[in-house]
């Protein structure tokens, strides 16, 4: 072979090499294992806890000192502020209080170091914030741990989806093997004059609409994988996975005498919510009430940058009262009042919404447990009735439009069969959910 024919079978290849897959086989435990670290919803919640957490500690200042350091240099003329400058220097001298002097004085210049310390004693309205914001802070770790939850039930799903996937490429492989020797012995039996141009072509109708549904069956199992891959937030690039066990029926259980839990994380997170929400109208009422807080002060004085020559303090503590800021309380007060109500009226709808959600799963769980075992009876039926059919086509009793009509029902009834089973274990794993 000459190089320029290898060269032609080496760029043939390559849209083959190109489109390659590697199959991953997963487990669910595996794909369990990794959501913590991997999973981006998972990844939002824990960074508004994280949020949530940070606002409850900026409240230590209710119990904390604010200190700050300042060091400021000036240069004057002005009367004031030159005597001044000097008296914190303690360098006046008798010289210094000619009236001249004091009026014209000459260019001072003074560096001041001054350290400050707010202490506070008593906020009241603080305290309450302080409450309001660990109930936030404790709502939003429940909330986390419920789209963890929520998490994994959809990994469950995904992966039952990826099942079903590919147990319909199976099922559709199988009918299109089953119609392509139809239509070896329809094309000899027209050959031999049996049959009508008519057969042979409605098998070959037949056959298409199996390619065809074969190749959608298999863009459902990349679906499957790529949804799969999201959940994880990995990627599937010319990758797909593949599940380790087949789609299989759960242990069917009559889903009776279940009830929503006030246990459950989300509805304690709302419970949580509403009482921060309460905490906060609380503290906006507070607001009204005097605060207590401390306060000193240490000062250096020096003519040079950096030098103190001259020291001195200041304590004291103060009694503040907002006696009246224009409505602005009021309507502070007024509003956490409005929050707090919404909050606990939309507590009431959430638990209302989700106890009908829990009746409505548990009504749902019952008719499937009913649908799967009908449909896996109907699958059977068609089995048997495509096998009498096909039988009695090879002994001529039977029409090619019967057999066409019963291999089709039989592959409906097989997928059919197949969804059956999963909206049955996927609603079952949705109603645990519920009741965690």
């Amino acid at each position: 072979m000459t190089k320029k024919n290898y060269l032609w079978l080496w760029m043939l290849a390559l849209p083959v090499l190109g489109n390659a897959q590697d199959t991953l086989s997963v487990s669910k435990s595996d794909l369990l294992a990794k959501l913590t670290d991997k999973n981006l919803q998972i990844k939002i919640a824990q960074q508004a806890y994280q949020g949530a957490l940070a606002d409850y500690q900026s409240s230590n200042a209710l119990f904390l000192p604010s200190i700050t350091a300042s060091h400021t240099g000036i240069s004057t003329t002005n009367p004031l502020m030159a005597f001044g400058s000097k008296l914190n220097q303690a360098i006046l001298t008798p010289a210094d209080f000619n009236p001249a002097l004091l009026n014209n004085p000459v260019r001072t210049q003074n560096f001041a170091t001054t350290i400050e310390v707010l202490q506070p004693i008593i906020n009241v309205d603080g305290l309450y914030g302080r409450q309001a914001a660990k109930a936030k802070t404790n709502a939003f770790l429940l909330q986390t741990q419920r789209t963890q939850e929520y998490v994994e039930f959809e990994v469950n799903k995904a992966f039952m989806q990826l099942q079903m996937a590919y147990q319909a490429v199976t099922v559709m492989q199988k009918a299109l093997e089953v119609a392509q020797a139809n239509g070896v012995l329809i094309n000899n039996y027209f050959n031999q004059g049996l049959v009508q141009k008519t057969d042979v072509l409605m098998v070959d109708v037949r056959i298409n609409e199996l390619k065809n549904q074969l190749q959608m069956a298999k863009s459902n199992v990349q679906n499957a994988s790529d949804y799969l891959a999201f959940l994880l937030n990995e990627d599937t690039k010319n990758k797909v996975y593949k599940p380790n066990q087949s789609l299989a029926v759960e242990s069917l259980a009559s889903a009776s005498n279940i009830s929503l839990s006030d246990n459950r994380k989300d509805i304690q997170a709302m419970n949580l919510s509403v009482q921060a929400y309460k905490k906060m109208w609380q503290s906006a009422q507070m607001n009204f009430l005097p605060r207590l807080n401390a306060f000193g002060s240490y000062q250096m004085y020096d003519a040079q940058i950096f030098q103190s020559s001259a020291k001195g303090y200041l304590v004291g503590a103060q009694l503040s009262w907002n006696v009246f800021d224009g409505y602005k309380s009021i309507g502070k007060n007024q509003k956490a009042k409005a929050d707090y109500l919404k909050a606990d009226a939309e507590n009431q709808q959430y638990k209302a919404q989700s106890n009908l959600e829990l009746k409505k799963t548990t009504r749902q769980l019952t008719d499937l447990e009913d649908k799967v075992t009908t449909s896996q009876l109907a699958w059977q039926q068609s089995q048997e009735v495509f096998r009498i059919r096909t039988n009695r086509f090879k002994q001529g009793l039977e029409k090619t439009t019967d057999v066409l009509a019963a291999e089709t029902q039989m592959v409906f009834k097989n997928l059919e069969y197949l969804q059956s089973v999963f909206e049955y274990n996927t609603t079952k794993d949705y109603l645990g959910f519920l009741t965690k």
